[in-house]
């Protein structure tokens, strides 16, 4: 990708160095390069690679996205890369020939890709996705019995988080095919576990279609598939399974079944800290952020709940970005609903803030307007 325009980018920098209270010494020590370098970026005197904002935004605890001049350079990089990672996928099962690296290695790029899902940043996730997933085919392809199912595990992740790219950004045929590829290699992992998450995340295609009855039987017929919660992992796939169907049987219409589900999601998330299992970020935390959610896909006289949530709690900074930025998007739509658009304005603002990329991007975010648009509860 080509480096930044010069623009606003030094400016920028500079802004967020002294908010940071560090010199440039200090900043290019930390980014390392070279102090000159930095100098001139911040005067306008030269621009600034991908790996260069990178490293420095990195430094900042800011998305890079944050020191463009343009902000929708961030959204267009996105889309500009959606057709190098169809083009990945095409022959998952027929790779061609070329380096694939030693299994350790493979595994710390999947997890520094699913780190990139989680806090929002497809701009960096669309820069390194297609060479990893062309990589995994070819050594899932080439492995021995012992290694396939470590191997299979490692795909569906990358899959995964490459599909977080296509569904957020509209490529709804694409997050498709990348989400059926998972269900494709995910019996090659020969665990229960990794089923769960590829039925949490295949949820994105009946929330696409609108067919959000169809979805809850999915998510029931998989919870019923799912291990038993004997250990912490366990119950946070079951406790994950409950928060996605309680969210799809709200926008449903049925809720009994989106109490029911989210009761059951209350009981499992109390029993397991907050963390992240199997990709997916379950807890007391992330259970409260999907009420939220629920709330409001419900519409009517369930939309007071998502405020009264608010009114007492906020998501703590150590949640994923993406989950925190959605409990304010979701909260907005609330906002919004209850006739308070200013309220709903602030909130977006503050999502923005916390995960600028999904922000910017999601659906119920409206591009050109001071106030969110009515969400689909508000037609129930």
């Amino acid at each position: 990708m080509p480096a930044a325009p010069h623009g606003g980018i030094g400016r920028r920098i500079a802004y967020h160095r002294s908010v940071a209270r560090l010199t440039q010494q200090q900043l290019a020590d930390a980014a390392a390069i070279h102090v000159g370098t930095l100098r001139k970026i911040e005067r306008g005197a030269r621009g600034a690679g991908d790996g260069v904002l990178e490293a420095i935004a990195a430094v900042l605890g800011i998305d890079p996205s944050l020191l463009l001049a343009d902000r929708a350079q961030a959204s267009s990089q996105v889309r500009a890369a959606i057709h190098t990672l169809s083009a990945a996928i095409a022959a998952y099962d027929v790779p061609d020939d070329g380096p694939v690296r030693a299994l350790p290695l493979l595994q710390e790029a999947v997890a520094q890709a699913a780190t990139l899902r989680l806090a929002s940043q497809y701009v960096q996730i669309t820069r390194h996705a297609p060479d990893l997933l062309v990589e995994l085919f070819r050594a899932l392809q080439a492995a021995p019995p012992q290694q396939q199912p470590e191997l299979a595990r490692l795909v569906a992740s990358a899959l995964r988080s490459a599909d977080a790219v296509a569904y957020k950004f509209g490529a709804l045929d694409l997050s498709a095919r990348l989400i059926e590829l998972m269900r494709w290699v995910a019996p090659q992992a020969d665990s229960r576990l990794l089923d769960a998450s590829v039925a949490y995340v295949r949820t994105e295609t009946f929330f696409a279609a609108y067919a959000h009855e169809p979805g809850l039987r999915a998510l029931e017929r998989a919870l019923d598939a799912a291990a038993p919660a004997i250990d912490p992992a366990a119950v946070a796939a079951r406790g994950a399974l409950h928060m996605r169907a309680a969210v799809i049987a709200g926008r449903a219409g049925n809720s009994d079944a989106a109490e029911t589900h989210l009761a059951d999601a209350r009981r499992l998330g109390d029993q397991v800290p907050e963390a992240i299992y199997a990709g997916t970020a379950f807890g007391p935390s992330s259970v409260r952020i999907h009420e939220v959610s629920v709330a409001v896909s419900l519409g009517g006289d369930h939309v007071h709940r998502a405020l009264e949530v608010a009114r007492e709690w906020a998501p703590p900074p150590e949640l994923p970005a993406e989950r925190r930025s959605g409990f304010y998007i979701e909260l907005a739509r609330a906002q919004l609903w209850s006739g308070l658009p200013d309220d709903a304005f602030e909130s977006l603002k503050v999502a923005r803030r916390i995960a600028p990329q999904h922000t910017r991007d999601h659906r119920w975010v409206p591009r050109g307007r001071r106030h969110p648009a009515p969400s689909e509860a508000g037609r129930r």
